[in-house]
């Protein structure tokens, strides 16, 4: 569950109803494809590597080869049910965060860390827009924390040479 709230910005409905089929090869990479997110926009979020091991792990733990990737597992491990709500993935990030001794910790800050991990490794903002699956790119900023800076603007690198006449 952390690994696709952190590497892939997943909200935590979307987490909670994650099919294992939405998992698919696309140009090469792994992608949960056809994800219906909040105000049921569908889009395709790339899943890094790691993220794919942890959730191959999982399922391989859980038995789990069809339907939500997450499920309550009952105390002689079998599963129970046919899914997780939402709040279940608000406890788990909850009690993983004070395992690590991190006090104030929600599934949202996961997905707003995401996106600055994006963005401080260069990501453009408009694919972080896409990976989050906002309808307006000023919630992405926000996110990320854009702000102009005076001292590197981009319009410096631009290279023009005027005609002499």
């Amino acid at each position: 569950m952390l690994g696709l709230l952190l590497g892939c910005g997943l909200r935590r409905s979307e987490v909670a109803n994650l099919e294992i089929e939405r998992l698919q090869r696309r140009d090469g990479h792994w992608a949960v494809v056809d994800l219906v997110g909040k105000a049921g926009h569908v889009r395709t979020v790339p899943v890094p590597c790691w993220v794919k091991t942890a959730i191959d792990s999982w399922s391989s733990a859980a038995s789990i080869g069809e339907g939500r990737l997450f499920r309550a597992i009952r105390k002689n491990g079998s599963l129970w049910g046919c899914g997780v709500t939402q709040n279940v993935v608000w406890y788990v990030v909850k009690n993983c965060a004070k395992r690590a001794g991190i006090e104030k910790l929600a599934p949202h800050d996961l997905r707003r860390s995401c996106a600055r991990m994006c963005h401080t490794a260069g990501g453009e903002i408009e694919q972080i827009q896409f990976l989050l699956g906002h309808a307006s790119v000023q919630t992405t900023e926000r996110y990320v924390g854009c702000k102009q800076k005076l001292g590197q603007v981009v319009n410096d690198r631009i290279e023009f040479c005027l005609g002499t006449n």
